[in-house]
This record gives C-alpha cells, sequence and structure tokens, in this order.
C-alpha cells in the first residue's frame, strides 16, 4: 500500500488550496481515509476523517472552510482547503486505516501513511 500526498505550497491568507492522495495496492472504499497536520513544535493533529460509508468529520478549527472526499474510480483522497490562516501552516499528511469507520482512532493506530505535504499561508 502506498499514498502519495501533492497539491501543497505557498498561499496567501485567505487563499485556497486542494491536497490530493493517490493510491495504489488497495481500494479506497473499504478504509477510513484521514488527513493530519503537523507544524514545527506541535503534535500531529487530526484535520478531517471520511470512512468507508462517505461520513465525514472535521476539527473544530477547520469546520465550514476544509472540505474532504474522495474519488473512488481515481482511488484519491482529497482534501480543499479554503480561507487559509497562517496557523494552518503545516506539513499535511494523508492516512489510511483498514477499519471502515476511524473518527476517534489514534494517529498512531493507522495503518498506512503519506510523506506529507507542506502547506505555508504567508503574505
Amino acid at each position: 500500500v502506498q499514498l502519495v500526498e501533492s497539491g501543497g505550497g505557498l498561499v496567501q491568507p485567505g487563499g485556497s488550496l486542494r491536497l490530493s492522495c493517490a493510491a495504489s495496492g488497495y481500494t479506497y472504499d473499504s478504509y477510513c481515509m484521514s488527513w493530519f497536520r503537523q507544524a514545527p513544535g506541535k503534535e500531529r493533529e487530526g484535520v478531517a476523517v471520511i470512512d468507508a460509508d462517505y461520513i465525514t468529520s472535521y476539527a473544530d478549527s477547520v469546520k465550514g472552510r476544509f472540505t474532504i472526499s474522495k474519488d473512488k474510480a481515481k482511488n484519491t483522497l482529497y482534501l480543499q482547503m479554503n480561507s487559509l490562516k497562517p496557523e494552518d501552516t503545516a506539513m499535511y499528511y494523508c492516512a489510511a486505516d483498514r477499519r471502515r469507520y476511524c473518527h476517534t482512532l489514534p494517529h498512531d493506530l493507522y495503518n498506512y501513511w503519506g510523506q506529507g505535504t507542506q502547506v505555508t499561508v504567508s503574505s
């Protein structure tokens, strides 16, 4: 199983980015998928989850601004990020777990991780 993120970059406050996470070696539909982020000197935190039934959940800090989705045909996970703030600056990681539901699963229990993509929000 391999997860490859892309789409990070430098964006001004208020701007948008869409992150992608392409999977190989398994089918997204049967797995629970998440986006995490980690800023320098801080703990890794969960950002958004989409489970095998396409039910989503979000961290309070990103609700109303970020949207997680997945494309079954492309086996790709997305994170649409709007109204970005400097505090969103972090390395963003996608993660997959063989469980169908993982909305409260600690990050250290996930089965698979991508390598990360950097998001920097700055003027």
